[in-house]
């Protein structure tokens, strides 16, 4: 069993982002301070540089070069398919132990991978709840994830020091660890995130340019993900795919429900039916405030 981890491994550990994007510029700001060295790479030469320049990272990295020997803790912070082959590229011949955390928004077929990784590494799956539909280093902001959900989903590694690992990462950027199953963490954001995003860019899609001046607050708010990364969506779209058609699914009968009353001028039903989602709205905020 692994050793518990010290109370100040995080502000002693040299953290490597590999990735710095939105979220992992983000990472790298709110870890300002709280640890004694942050790493970084990625593969586009400007965003290191920037990320340099606004002393998000104290030393850039290459993947290939052996300075990830040194990292406590690697900290995956690229699109989904990009995780899955970085894993096959961490330097597994070294004797450190380092921890291994993605942030990736689908957790099945990383947390599979994760548990083939040799023993040096102790994987973690993660997500923080939280972003910005302006994706790329210059929207980073240490900020992002104070009082966000960070979901975490166990590997087979020791769970009692994943618990360690996730609640000193949360400390550290002032988010909230929550626990769930890979299955069920992949199964629920289909609905509360990626079906969003489908219904937003479709939205938009369907919207006739003419109408330009006629638009306000509800639309820009309604279409607002559509502006999102459209290859990191591809990347979710690919690796959720039985879930996100499920929730589509659900989504097209109840449309089709809505046009129905509509054909028909049945509008006692189709009170009823927009009943059903603005309780639906309701109870969900209720049940997000208690968890501010």
């Amino acid at each position: 069993m692994p050793a518990p981890l010290e109370d100040d491994f995080l502000e002693n550990a040299t953290i490597a982002i590999i990735g710095l994007g939105l979220m992992g510029g983000s990472l790298a700001l709110a870890l300002r301070g709280k640890c004694m060295q942050r790493i970084g790479y990625d593969a586009d030469p400007a965003a290191v540089a920037l990320a340099m320049e606004k002393n998000m990272i104290d030393k850039p990295v290459s993947l290939s070069s052996g300075c990830l020997d040194e990292a406590d803790v690697i900290i995956l912070a690229a699109p989904i398919l990009a995780i899955l082959q970085l894993m096959d590229r961490l330097p597994v011949y070294h004797t450190k132990t380092a921890i291994v955390i993605d942030i990736g928004s689908t957790k099945k077929e990383i947390v599979e991978m994760m548990n083939t990784l040799p023993n040096r590494f102790l994987p973690l799956g993660g997500h923080p709840m939280c972003g910005k539909e302006k994706h790329g280093l210059t929207h980073a902001d240490a900020n992002l994830f104070t009082d966000m959900p960070f979901f975490f989903c166990p590997t087979n590694v020791d769970p009692g020091q994943q618990r360690e690992i996730a609640a000193a990462l949360c400390r550290a950027v002032g988010a909230n660890p929550v626990w769930v199953d890979a299955h069920e963490h992949d199964h629920f954001v289909a609905a509360t995130s990626h079906l969003p995003y489908l219904v937003s860019n479709t939205l938009a899609a369907v919207t006739p340019r003419d109408a330009a001046p006629f638009i306000s607050s509800g639309f820009n708010s309604t279409t607002r993900l559509a502006a999102s990364s459209i290859p990191m969506m591809i990347d979710i779209l690919k690796s959720n795919r039985q879930n996100i058609l499920r929730a589509m699914q659900r989504y097209k009968e109840t449309f089709d429900v809505l046009v129905d009353c509509l054909e028909h001028e049945q509008f006692t039903r189709l009170k009823s039916e927009l009943q059903k989602g603005a309780g639906i709205k309701s109870f969900m905020a209720d049940e997000q405030g208690k968890n501010i």
